[in-house]
């Protein structure tokens, strides 16, 4: 059973940068694609970012693209997503995902492994 841990979340100025982790307790973190979604109350959870399995590939949400990298440390079990240039509408809880394979995925469905979020509040 795969445990994954959000952080560093919290309140930031439009502009500003977060950083947040994920670290994964399960066994195997590096054979398995890792993503990143959010959510906003009353809106499906909409993806943000994923990775495949060693880094080698990466991809983005269009809104996102140029102002976050998502990142992984296979010897750490911590996938990273660090967030620039932060804008009030990129408020939401941010989920931790585990892909169910080690290629790189945007569907929600191939994710099969959740953390618990951490909020990330852009003010204006």
């Amino acid at each position: 059973q795969v445990q994954l841990v959000e952080s560093g979340g919290g309140l930031v100025q439009a502009g500003g940068s977060l950083r947040l982790s994920c670290a994964h307790s399960g066994r195997f973190f590096s054979s398995y694609a890792m993503g990143w979604f959010r959510q906003v109350p009353g809106k499906e959870r909409e993806f943000v970012a994923a990775i495949s399995w060693n880094g080698g590939t990466t991809s983005y949400a269009d809104p996102v693209k140029g102002r976050f990298t998502i990142s992984r440390d296979n010897g750490k079990n911590t996938v990273y997503l660090q967030m620039i240039s932060l804008k009030p509408e990129d408020t939401a809880v941010y989920y931790c995902a585990r892909n169910r394979w080690h290629m790189n995925s945007e569907s929600l469905s191939d994710f099969n492994g959740w953390g618990q979020g951490t909020q990330v509040t852009v003010s204006s």
